[in-house]
């Protein structure tokens, strides 16, 4: 398990920070549309409209965000987030009318969203070398496990304690954001930056719009993001309504990414780097799992087999190889984000990467639910056509971006102290 082992100081701290913001999250998220009927009173149609525009708001403060960090610096800037996430979380129970309701989502959802690229130019300042691609796979599998304990958690505690249960639920989403702030000021200071050149001072998000290799990335990206948002916005749907599978069986897709995703997600980003020469091979082979995994979900919807388990099997096959994709493409294209960036403008960098998570999670609900009222398999070859185009440009990419972005280079050993003059 030596790919656990701490590698910088801070480790364990930020570490500890994600794992206890995502059980936080797992407590609220899956149960939040119910909560805020069950406080506001309002029309669930009304809720999810002021979700959607203050979620889009949520994008376009992204920018920003990389502004912030490269002036400020990442720790600042993330402990901040911690404490607007901590705090507004914890105001919703208060959130009763329909204008403190959409005070309390619009901060919260610059939060959510400004707070990743945040967290990955503080990966990028505390990390170097390999040690960024292992972080990038321990935070993901701390995510998806303290998810799924969260959601288990806040399962009993709504079972034991009725409608309170959604106030406790909200509280203690708050109290971890503010536990994981507090964890993440236990980190180091980072490192001195030496001085921007004189391409990036006052250049700002000029710069990035020039770096054509990086947008490519980007791009890339955005390509392969739209297939992850299948999993939520698309598989329930198709599953349910195209396959007829039982609403009941549906969870044993997402328990499956679950699991697979925290279970093995650090070892198999940890062979990646044995089996691969390059990051860019890495991400590519994983996003062609994902076209391979979508051509099988619409393989499976032309063939329709009427017997139950056959379903569940096919479907869960599928999904297993998609958990596979993710696992190789997620840890590899985020270390490229992140070497790619240079540090003067890391924030600026990094909030352009993310964007495109954005855009590909607010576009995909719109886009598959149109397809699915044609054709059930359409909104599938789509994404397997976009993660195939992505994979072909990742490969692309390997000459192009800097060669220290793309070979997986180990990180350097720390220092050992001197050792003591003996009297």
């Amino acid at each position: 398990m030596s790919f656990l082992r701490p590698r910088f100081p801070g480790e364990r701290a930020l570490v500890s920070g994600i794992a206890v913001d995502a059980v936080g999250s797992g407590m609220y998220v899956p149960f939040s549309l119910v909560f805020f009927a069950h406080v506001t009173g309002l029309p669930l149609p009304l809720i999810g409209l002021v979700l959607t525009v203050t979620g889009l708001v949520g994008i376009a403060a992204v920018p920003l965000v990389g502004i912030v960090v490269d002036r400020f610096g990442a720790r600042v800037t993330q402990i901040s987030l911690y404490v607007v996430r901590g705090v507004s979380f914890a105001c919703f129970p208060l959130a009763d009318t329909l204008p403190l309701f959409v005070v309390v989502a619009l901060l919260t959802s610059v939060g959510t969203r400004a707070f990743r690229p945040a967290q990955d130019a503080r990966l990028a300042e505390l990390a170097e070398g390999t040690d960024r691609d292992r972080l990038q796979a321990l935070s993901r599998s701390l995510s998806n496990a303290g998810l799924g304990a969260g959601t288990l958690i806040a399962s009993v505690v709504i079972a034991t304690a009725g409608d309170f249960g959604y106030t406790v639920t909200a509280w203690v989403n708050g109290a971890s954001f503010l536990a994981a702030g507090f964890l993440a000021s236990r980190t180091p200071a980072a490192p001195p930056r030496a001085p921007a050149p004189p391409r990036a001072r006052g250049g700002g998000y000029r710069v990035v719009a020039k770096d054509r290799p990086f947008l490519t990335l980007v791009c890339a990206n955005l390509l392969v993001a739209l297939g992850f948002s299948a999993l939520t916005a698309l598989l329930p749907l198709y599953a349910t309504g195209w396959l007829d599978l039982p609403e009941g069986l549906l969870g044993s897709a997402f328990l499956l990414n679950t699991v697979v995703c925290a279970t093995l997600g650090v070892p198999v980003a940890a062979l990646a780097r044995r089996r691969f020469t390059t990051r860019t091979r890495a991400a590519a082979a994983g996003a062609a799992l994902f076209a391979v995994a979508f051509l099988a979900q619409a393989a499976l919807g032309t063939v329709r087999p009427q017997s139950v388990p056959l379903i569940l099997a096919g479907l869960l096959g599928a999904v297993l190889v998609m958990t596979v994709g993710e696992m190789l493409y997620s840890p590899s294209s985020g270390a490229l984000s992140q070497f790619a960036a240079p540090p003067e403008l890391r924030g600026r960098y990094l909030a352009t990467y993310q964007l495109s998570w954005s855009l590909a999670y607010a576009l995909g609900p719109t886009v598959f639910t149109a397809l699915l009222t044609v054709d059930g398999r359409l909104p599938w070859l789509l994404v397997a056509a976009t993660a195939a185009l992505g994979s072909l440009l990742m490969v692309r990419l390997e000459r192009r971006l800097p060669a220290e972005a793309v070979t997986f280079v180990p990180a350097p050993a720390p220092a050992k102290p001197a050792p003591t003059a003996s009297a």
